[in-house]
């Protein structure tokens, strides 16, 4: 979870210094707006993008905690039958 925060924490930052660059640079306010809402929009998308990537790394970890515990489970039933007979 540090990584998820210190790449949010990196995104956070070159979106300020973007937007803040944007600001300070001698462009037309329309020109300027303009550029801004498509930084934000490529910082959105490179968001989402981590977002659904680590739920896919949690959901595939999930899964095999899952099936390890399963497996264990079967193994318990299958050792008890066993001692049973």
């Amino acid at each position: 979870m540090n990584t998820g925060k210190i790449l949010l924490g990196v995104l956070a930052g070159a979106a300020v210094g973007a937007t803040l660059g944007i600001l300070f640079a001698p462009a037309k306010g329309s020109k300027t707006r303009h550029r801004i809402a498509k930084k934000g929009e490529e910082y959105k998308d490179a968001v989402k993008d981590k977002f659904d990537e680590f739920v896919d790394n949690v959901s595939e970890k999930y899964e095999d905690v899952k099936e390890g515990v399963s497996d264990f489970v079967d193994k318990g039933h299958k050792k008890t039958e066993k001692a049973k007979k």
